[in-house]
């Protein structure tokens, strides 16, 4: 793991879900990074209901250099994360929101850590060093609280566990089997990537959060699925994870599990 290869694509995976009205302008963001890696761009709809799903057919139609998957019925943002992960051509992933909260433009300094050799993953946090839009109250506690207590259980100093700008070596996120079909996602393979000894590195990114009125998603039953998934993946033995990870590296098909 701490080999510094030559990098050369940068994969990035777009979970979809009605985001009819942002969709398009994240795409464009996307496209328009200047980045020294070729960019593989990957969009996994989710069984959109708001026209989404029919742009983005659309699109699959035009567009023979994007890869564009879809759901048949609605599973959530890990499940459509699993779908993507399985399409990843690049040495280098990440996840990217469609919903403009999380700004493109920021890949350039997350992907340093590792191009650098100082990392195998970068999460970029939205709690240190960068002016960002003011967030609520309860939702940033509620952010700060689950980050706390996974961090209690991995062992990590992190500062925004429930980041969506998660970049990682390939080679790793392919030892991780993904159980998790919703935001339950975050915690697990924080936990799980803890775990198996990777590099960590943080680096602050910007953000411009939506409201619920806006079309935000994530809700307390989410919170509370995220506190389950700390405690169930935290105290998971870190010999289970490993077994996990040998287990994928021979080969074995990852997980369709809810």
């Amino acid at each position: 793991m701490n080999g510094n290869p030559h990098f050369t694509t940068l994969s990035i995976v777009m979970p979809v879900y009605n985001e009819v009205d942002t969709w398009r302008r994240l795409l464009g963001r996307v496209e328009a990074v200047e980045l020294p890696l070729t960019k593989q761009i990957i969009i996994v709809d989710d069984c959109s209901t708001d026209g989404t799903t029919e742009q983005l057919r659309q699109l699959q139609r035009e567009r023979a250099d994007i890869t564009v998957a879809f759901h048949p019925v609605n599973r959530g943002k890990g499940a459509a994360l699993r779908t993507g992960f399985a399409m990843v051509r690049g040495e280098l992933v990440i996840v990217q929101d469609a919903d403009l909260e999380y700004d493109p433009d920021d890949y350039t300094r997350l992907v340093q850590p590792i191009i650098a050799g100082k990392a195998d993953v970068v999460y970029g946090s939205r709690f240190i060093g960068e002016a960002h839009s003011v967030l609520r109250f309860w939702h940033s506690m509620g952010n700060k609280f689950l980050t706390l207590l996974s961090n209690m259980l991995t062992d990590l100093d992190l500062t925004d566990m429930e980041t969506c700008y998660k970049l990682f070596k390939t080679d790793i996120i392919r030892q991780i089997e993904i159980e998790q079909n919703r935001f339950g996602f975050e915690p697990e393979i924080t936990a799980k990537l803890a775990k198996l000894g990777v590099r960590f590195y943080e680096m602050p990114i910007s953000y411009a959060g939506r409201t619920y009125e806006q079309g935000k998603k994530i809700g307390f039953k989410d919170g509370a699925q995220a506190i389950w998934c700390i405690l169930k993946y935290g105290l998971r033995p870190r010999r289970w994870v490993q077994k996990e990870a040998e287990r994928l590296k021979a080969g074995f098909p990852t997980s369709t599990a809810n």
